[in-house]
């Protein structure tokens, strides 16, 4: 039987996206920015370190993944999990942005490497794994899911230019270390938020099964059986290497391109006021065209706005109406995006009789990861490449060129193979079938 959710809930769930993003935004944002302008450490090292520490997340994921899935307790699978790794995330940001100045270059990487690690392969792992399996865990209504994907995101888009906002005027203020604290703080208030606010109900309507307790590699034999796992996978790293490409440039591009770095806010600013009114209307362009549709109109809306300011990345007007229809594009991918997950596991469920939340979301953890370490390297490599001097008052021409290439051009790329992995994930057209059949299953199994 489907569950309606309360709105009450469903602002609790969303909130928990807030506390994810107090932590991952700014590193996002302004961690490749720190690390070469505060701390000193070269664009391209920078780019490296968090490629290599992305791509060791696929163990963590896959560990976690299995570790989830076999987790009963009474609070349910995922809430114990994210209550354990709030300290994880809060310490984690925190020593992040404090880099010891007392150490030299090789200790300075050394640190940056052994916080980073810690903080992407084991917290972030951790929690935000958790985080989007209890979506799927709170309701197996497919409107449901899109409803508070929708809350999720607007809420996260608000908070995402909050940060991007604010960042910079308090790190001139208190610094990083206080700046740090900050985010921290906000970040663990909006996780009890999310444990004590939601329930989890899928896990209860069906009875603990020997599939359950499958040992990894049996338990990835089986995820294997899902044809939906692996474009899924492939469309999280795309979208996280578009995302990350441009939140981490973004700072660059408006202080070194525009020339003003004071225009960061305006701009990002510009692109919430639309979001406001159509993150609450995705369910309805869902109810009347669903999922599949409406991404794959986002991304051709997405890449054409790109284009048109890649070839006019000095008009602020150009940049300004681009950025708008850019941001309005996102929506569905974003919100789509997750939604579309807790249907790939309902597939799996149906398919091969084995409900995977744990591991279909370690796969998906391990591609926003791989996606958010690629984003971020190229971003420091695209530096590196652009001979990007950070002690330089005035970037050369060529620099110049090449942060523009790598704000508007690479997402272009990103977005043309993402539109080839969406084109594998159509999973609306089977899911009234697929829905009915599952919900006379589990009425059995309770019977």
């Amino acid at each position: 039987m489907k569950t309606k959710i309360k709105m009450r809930e469903k602002l609790a769930y969303g909130i928990g996206d807030l506390g994810c993003n107090f932590v991952w935004t700014p590193i996002g944002m302004f961690l490749t920015l720190y690390y070469t302008d505060s701390v000193g450490i070269a664009a391209g090292v920078v780019g490296t370190i968090m490629l290599l520490t992305r791509l060791l997340d696929g163990v963590t994921d896959l560990i976690f993944g299995n570790i989830l899935d076999r987790t009963h307790t009474k609070m349910g699978k995922a809430r114990p999990w994210i209550l354990r790794s709030t300290p994880m995330m809060v310490f984690g940001l925190l020593l992040l942005f404090n880099v010891p100045s007392g150490l030299g270059d090789s200790g300075k990487v050394v640190y940056a490497v052994i916080t980073y690690v810690f903080i992407a392969a084991v917290a972030y792992t951790i929690s935000n794994l958790s985080y989007n399996a209890l979506l799927s865990l709170m309701t197996d209504d497919q409107q449901e899911r899109a409803s508070m994907s929708s809350i999720r995101f607007l809420m996260v888009t608000i908070v995402a230019i909050l940060i991007a906002s604010i960042t910079m005027p308090l790190v001139h203020a208190i610094g990083w270390t206080g700046v740090s604290i900050l985010f921290a703080a906000l970040s663990a208030v909006c996780f009890m938020i999310t444990i004590f606010g939601t329930k989890e109900r899928v896990s209860e309507q069906k009875k603990e099964t020997e599939e359950e307790k499958l040992p990894t590699l049996e338990a990835f034999r089986y995820l294997l059986k899902n044809k939906y796992f692996l474009p899924i996978m492939l469309l999280f790293i795309f979208t996280y290497i578009k995302g990350n490409i441009s939140s981490g440039i973004n700072i660059y591009f408006v202080r070194n391109v525009l020339g003003n770095e004071n225009l960061m806010a305006p701009l990002s600013l510009a692109g919430t006021i639309p979001l406001l009114v159509a993150y609450p209307l995705f369910p309805l362009f869902v109810r009347k065209f669903g999922k599949w549709k409406c991404m794959l109109v986002g991304i051709l809306v997405s890449m054409v706005s790109s284009i048109v300011i890649l070839f006019n990345p000095h008009s602020i007007p150009v940049i300004l109406v681009g950025g708008i229809f850019n941001a309005v594009a996102t929506i569905p991918m974003n919100a789509g995006l997750f939604a579309l997950v807790g249907d790939g596991v309902d597939y799996g469920e149906w398919k091969t009789g084995v409900r995977q939340d744990g591991m279909f979301n370690s796969v998906v953890s391990f591609g926003m990861k791989v996606g958010t370490g690629i984003g971020s390297a190229l971003v420091g490599w695209g530096l590196a490449w652009g001979h990007y001097n950070a002690a330089a008052a005035t970037q050369s021409a060529e620099t110049l060129r090449a942060i523009t290439l790598i704000g508007y051009g690479l997402p272009v790329v990103c977005l043309v193979l993402s539109l080839i992995c969406l084109w594998f994930c159509n999973i609306d057209k089977i899911y009234p079938q697929m829905a009915k059949d599952l919900a006379e299953r589990r009425a059995k199994a309770e019977a």
